[in-house]
């Protein structure tokens, strides 16, 4: 079975391989996805979020589920020495960067609750997998090319985990260097392999808006893999990073 629908501002796939009738199962996972687009959106006047940042709710009485978010999204932020940061002064709160990877992993999280265990989520190009496409194989999932919308630089297998790509391909220069406030400069993209897509994701976002220094912060992550193009086109790879082609 396989479903996609337009939720957080993006086409999010749903693909189930094991031969059942898994409807409900997915419209589960596409209620939720635009649960956390109407609760978390720092686009929608009426979320959490926005009466959050507009100072109608206190942290106490905020929903278990945000202060998760608002808590990782300190972690990544003195992780990174600040280079991510969902609040960019002069700007709204903004926990996008983790909302996402966070809110796909619980949906992922979801299917395997319900005993479902060959799929895969795709949202907007971040993955994350389960179980296998046929014996012996797993996932392709292909990264795309940052300058050549058409073409895929490098194609991975994931059998359990998740993949995450930050860019600027699809939405110019949305990542901000929390520290200055300004455009991410000196990387074209950055792809996180980790087990988790929370994970995968916030960590893509905070290597890009680190620059050049990313590329060696991102490989030091523990329990991670990545594949990072910087804009003089250099393609930097963790030796343990498996491709298929690429």
């Amino acid at each position: 079975m396989n479903r996609t629908e337009q939720v957080m501002g993006l086409p999010v796939s749903v693909d189930v391989r094991d031969g059942r009738d898994h409807a409900s199962a997915i419209e589960s996972v596409f209620s939720w996805l635009r649960e956390v687009d109407a609760r978390f959106s720092p686009f929608k006047a009426s979320s959490e979020v926005c009466r959050y940042d507009r100072g109608e709710m206190s942290f106490s009485h905020l929903s278990d589920e945000l202060r998760d978010v608002l808590m990782l999204c300190e972690h990544y932020e003195r992780l990174s020495q600040g280079a991510f940061s969902a609040r960019i002064p002069g700007r709204p709160l903004d926990p996008n960067a983790v909302t996402k990877g966070w809110s796909v992993q619980r949906a992922a999280d979801l299917l395997h609750a319900m005993g479902i265990t060959a799929f895969c989520i795709n949202a907007g190009g971040d993955v994350v997998t389960s179980g296998e496409t046929a014996p012996g194989r797993g996932w392709r999932v292909g990264i795309r090319h940052p300058e050549q919308p058409r073409e895929v630089c490098a194609v991975l297998e994931s059998f359990q985990g998740a993949i995450a790509t930050s860019a600027e391909y699809e939405r110019g220069s949305h990542i901000l260097d929390g520290r200055t406030g300004h455009p991410a400069a000196g990387l074209l993209s950055v792809t996180v392999v980790a087990d988790d897509l929370g994970r995968a994701d916030a960590l893509a976002t905070a290597a890009f808006a680190m620059g050049t220094e990313g590329i060696g912060w991102a490989a030091e992550q523990p329990g991670c893999e990545v594949m990072i193009i910087d804009t003089q086109r250099r393609v930097h790879r963790s030796p343990g990073l498996q491709l298929l082609c690429g």
